[in-house]
């Protein structure tokens, strides 16, 4: 069974697809860029804000639904300059306790929206 996920406390999709879907015992969160739900704009210009952000409204998404940062078991993170990639990963490891998630970090040509950085998650909220 398929259920489409939606929050205001994180961003509205910028196109089509969900904020995130729940599929069965996993949740698969849309890539999420640094916006701020509240101004619609990035939080910040450089690495540390956004990546803040971009977990920030993963953790929002995964609220929505009972879960926590706990419950990913995967992530992805594009970055536009991989130079960036050790400030990018201080931030990220203080979403994560304990157990972290299996994760691949890619550089990409561009990202939507000139952002920084965009991280995408998967949960399992099975038992």
């Amino acid at each position: 069974m398929k259920k489409v996920l939606a929050t205001e406390k994180a961003p509205a999709a910028i196109g089509p697809y969900s904020q995130g879907v729940r599929g069965g015992d996993y949740v698969f969160i849309s890539g999420q860029l640094p916006i701020d739900p509240a101004t619609g704009e990035f939080a910040g210009d450089d690495i540390v804000s956004q990546t803040r952000q971009s977990l920030t409204n993963i953790k929002s998404i995964l609220d929505s639904e009972g879960l926590t940062m706990a419950n990913v078991v995967k992530t992805t993170v594009l970055l536009k300059n991989i130079s960036e990639f050790g400030a990018m990963n201080e931030v990220y490891a203080s979403f994560f306790e304990g157990e972290c998630p299996a994760r691949a970090a890619y550089e990409v040509a561009a990202l939507p929206k000139n952002a920084l950085v965009e991280i995408e998650a998967i949960a399992y909220c099975g038992k």
